[in-house]
């Protein structure tokens, strides 16, 4: 029996309970999963790529089916190193399906046998993201119902 691997890149700046709904869910359908934060050259990231790995497994702690990694370049390079062939993205909001329309359609092209397999988040997370919960706590407010325990202390600690 072949063991199916797939791939949840983002830059997880911080993670949020909408990314641990769409790893949890993908963790039902997929024997392995590799949650790969990467460094996204258009933005500053609040947290560094060590910071966000060090969220990522205290949030995920326990879950064997869960391998965290980071990466640098380009996301097809990086398939074809862990030779595996399915992305997990996350789609919020009609807004997210254009662009990440577009990103599925020129990794296909880059590396042909990729395919990408689009959650949508539970419905209370479709208004979350990670801008936002920085947004929110760059002015001080609550993000208690928006990411991990361990998250709001390294927030905190900003």
């Amino acid at each position: 029996m072949k063991i199916k691997t797939a791939i949840y890149p983002g830059s997880f700046d911080p993670i949020t309970f909408g990314h641990l709904d769409i790893i949890r869910r993908a963790g039902k359908i997929f024997d392995r999963l590799i949650v790969s934060v990467f460094t996204h050259s258009a933005k500053k990231p609040m947290f560094t790529v060590e910071e966000r790995v060090d969220m990522l497994r205290s949030a995920l702690k326990g879950n064997k089916k869960v391998k965290i990694e980071r990466f640098e370049g380009l996301l097809v390079d990086y398939l074809r190193k862990k030779k595996v062939n399915v992305v997990i993205r996350g789609l919020r909001a009609i807004s997210d399906l254009e662009y990440e329309f577009q990103i599925a359609a020129i990794n296909r092209t880059l590396y042909g046998g990729v395919e990408t397999v689009f959650f949508m988040p539970r419905q209370r997370y479709t208004y979350l993201s990670s801008s936002v919960v920085r947004d929110i706590a760059h002015f001080g407010g609550d993000v208690s119902k928006l990411v991990p325990p361990y998250v709001i202390k390294k927030i905190k600690s900003r």
